[in-house]
């Protein structure tokens, strides 16, 4: 079973994420912050991490450069409600971009390529 790190502010995202991403049959950890991400990943060992770009406390673009200095070949979906963060140069890191939304389908298909080692053109993320 793959284990997705599900990091976002917002208890309800984390909720719905989790309550989704289980009944596709993903293990589920979630966190609501970035205070020791690193530490997390690395004693949760997910096999993917879903990460907020706009926290409280936190930038999730500044997390993600942080994840992969230490932990490269962890796929990363970055998820915000904001589409205009695209084109910010530091989210090319990511393997994945999702603009939030109600319907997670979207979520669960990167999700899906991400896991399989499906390698993204930009062109694919838009």
């Amino acid at each position: 079973m793959k284990k997705i790190l599900i990091v976002d502010d917002e208890e309800v995202i984390r909720i719905l994420y989790a309550e989704e991403l289980e009944e596709e049959g993903y293990e589920i950890v979630t966190t609501g912050s970035g205070h020791g991400l690193i530490e997390i990943i690395g004693r949760e060992k997910p096999d993917l991490v879903v990460l907020d770009i706009k926290m409280a406390e936190h930038d999730g673009l500044d997390l993600l450069q942080d994840i992969r200095k230490d932990f490269y070949n962890i796929p990363v979906v970055l998820c915000s409600a904001y589409s205009s963060f695209k084109g910010d140069l530091k989210s090319i890191a990511a393997d994945y971009y999702v603009v939030k939304s109600a319907d997670l389908s979207e979520l669960k298909q990167k999700i899906r390529m991400a896991l399989e080692g499906h390698i993204p053109h930009q062109s694919t993320q838009e």
